[in-house]
Parts: structure tokens; C-alpha cells; sequence
């Protein structure tokens, strides 16, 4: 198949074969929560995983389609790859008309050398070369391609591993670049709709390119339930799991095994998110302030 008619398919499958699950779903988020102003230069960032592809296809369709005039920019902020997951980032770009701008970096040699835990720190490290970068492309918006799940799972690690309740914002202003927003437009559509959209179109992503990770390659996560109780039993265990999921991944398997048991837990907590209820909460934080249920209780 030649690299145009492809590129056709791939655009036709997000907005008919999977209208409902992926382009409903992102165009939803980008309306409500006010994603995308008339005159924003967005800078898109794209990583070479299945998430971000999908979210600069999105936004190709809904700038082309769309009722708004707003430009965007293709980044890709280079931690560090080898040449042959350089090679599968730029081939997808190029077959899918995404046309990236390349600027390298040095984080993966940096976090190497980090004692404790190298994935905050390359965290942190991509988010300020991604912010800077944008700035240097004259962007005042990045556009992450974090999605439904992502969302669910960090509520789920902020109450396991830092006792509170917190999550990713749709979007939300950078404190350290005045004028930068960040916004995430795949914010309701779920990891198992983009696992099917690039399964349907076979397409290969790279899922992982750390050099501290051996779980690292193109398109090999292990994604069945055995795997989730398999890794999720080696830590109740107390034996070395077979990968080293992180955290992240804990959460991953936890949650896939308590959706066998009921299917809507996943949804019920995001749902969650708009449904607090102020009148049964202890205490909560608010502008850096701490409010105690205690302060109005005798009114």
C-alpha cells in the first residue's frame, strides 16, 4: 500500500470506524473544558508512542474540519534515542504527514547517572525541554497525549503512594513560562480505544525507549490479564517481578484485574472526579490553603 492512500485510511478510521469511542471523545474534552481559542499556535508533543501520534491525527482532523483558526506545531523533543527507535518515530511520522521538528537533548545520558529514582527526574527534565522548546516555536499552548486511563491511574497512585486526592488536569497554566498553557485533548477517550484504532490499522509504536528499562521495545507490552496477576502476585509475594513495571504499572495491573470483577470501576472513578461531595469530605487544600470540615460545622 502506498504511503498516501494509508495515511487516507488512518484519517477515515478516527473519524468513521472509530467515531464514537476516539473523535466523539476528543472533540467532547476539547469543547468542554475550552481547549482551543480562535489564533492558538499549539505545539503538539510527540513522543513516538501510540497516544501522541493519535492526538497530532486528532488535531490535524479538527484544524482541517473545525470552526476555529489555530496553527500547530509538530515537536519532538529527543531524550536520547537509538537509532533504530529514531528510525520508527520518523517512519510514522513521515507515512502519516505529521511533519516533525526534531531537537535533541541529553536527558536519558543525564538520568543515568541519578542515585534513587531517574524517572522523576526525566520527568521533570522533559516536561522543561518540551515547555521550551514550545516557547522557541512561538507556541503559547502544549497539547500532551495523555488519555482516560492516564487520568484514572494518578488519582489511583496520588491516594496509594501520596496519601492524597489529586489528578491531571484537562489543562492548566505553567507556572514557570508566562503565557504557556497545557492542555490534554484525549482526556475521555480510553487506552483500549487507541489500542484498537492501531491494531485496525496495523500500525507499530514504540512503547517504551528508557535505557534503564529492559522492558523497553517496539510495540511488545504484554497486555493480557495473566500478565497483571503475574507481575501484581511477584510483589504480594515478595519476589522480583518479571519486568520492572514502576508504579504506574502497578496501578495498570490493579485496575485491569478489578475490572474483571466489575467493569465500571474505571469510569465510576473518573466520573468521580465531577461528582465530589464537599458535605462528606474531612478536609481538603484550596489556594494553598487547608479547610477542615470543622470550620463550618456548628452553622
Amino acid at each position: 500500500m502506498s504511503p498516501e492512500p494509508m495515511v487516507v485510511n488512518i484519517e477515515r478510521s478516527i473519524i468513521k470506524k472509530y467515531r464514537k469511542e476516539i473523535w466523539s471523545n476528543f472533540v467532547k474534552a476539547v469543547k468542554k473544558y475550552e481547549m482551543i481559542c480562535e489564533g492558538d499556535k499549539i505545539c503538539v508533543c510527540v513522543s513516538g508512542g501510540k497516544d501522541s501520534i493519535l492526538l497530532a491525527k486528532c488535531l490535524q482532523e479538527i484544524q482541517r474540519h473545525g470552526e476555529i483558526s489555530f496553527e500547530l506545531k509538530f515537536m519532538l523533543a529527543d531524550p536520547g534515542y537509538d537509532i533504530s527507535t529514531l528510525a520508527v518515530v520518523e517512519q510514522n511520522a513521515e507515512v502519516m504527514r505529521i511533519p516533525l521538528e526534531r531537537f535533541q537533548t541529553h536527558i536519558f545520558d543525564i538520568v543515568k547517572q541519578v542515585d534513587g529514582d531517574p524517572c522523576y527526574l526525566c520527568a521533570r527534565m522533559r516536561r522543561g525541554h518540551l515547555y521550551s522548546g514550545a516557547k522557541d516555536l512561538g507556541c503559547n499552548k502544549i497539547a500532551l497525549g495523555h488519555h482516560q486511563d492516564d487520568v484514572i491511574e494518578t488519582i489511583m497512585l496520588n491516594l496509594f503512594y501520596g496519601a492524597e486526592t489529586k489528578t491531571m488536569m484537562p489543562k492548566l497554566r505553567s507556572r514557570n513560562f508566562e503565557g504557556m498553557e497545557l492542555i490534554r485533548p484525549l482526556y475521555h477517550v480510553k487506552e483500549e480505544s487507541i489500542i484498537a484504532w492501531r491494531n485496525y490499522n496495523n500500525l507499530k509504536f514504540i512503547n517504551c525507549a528508557c535505557p534503564l528499562n529492559d522492558a523497553c521495545e517496539i510495540d511488545g507490552v504484554d497486555e493480557s490479564l495473566e500478565f497483571a496477576k503475574k507481575v501484581l502476585n511477584s510483589h504480594i509475594l515478595g519476589t522480583r517481578p518479571i519486568l520492572q513495571t514502576g508504579k504506574r504499572k502497578e496501578i495498570k495491573n490493579l485496575l485491569k484485574i478489578l475490572n474483571t470483577i466489575n467493569p465500571e470501576i474505571k469510569q465510576n472513578i473518573f466520573n468521580g472526579l465531577e461528582n465530589i461531595n464537599l458535605d462528606a469530605v474531612v478536609g481538603y487544600r484550596s489556594g494553598g490553603e487547608r479547610k477542615s470540615f470543622l470550620d463550618n460545622y456548628q452553622e
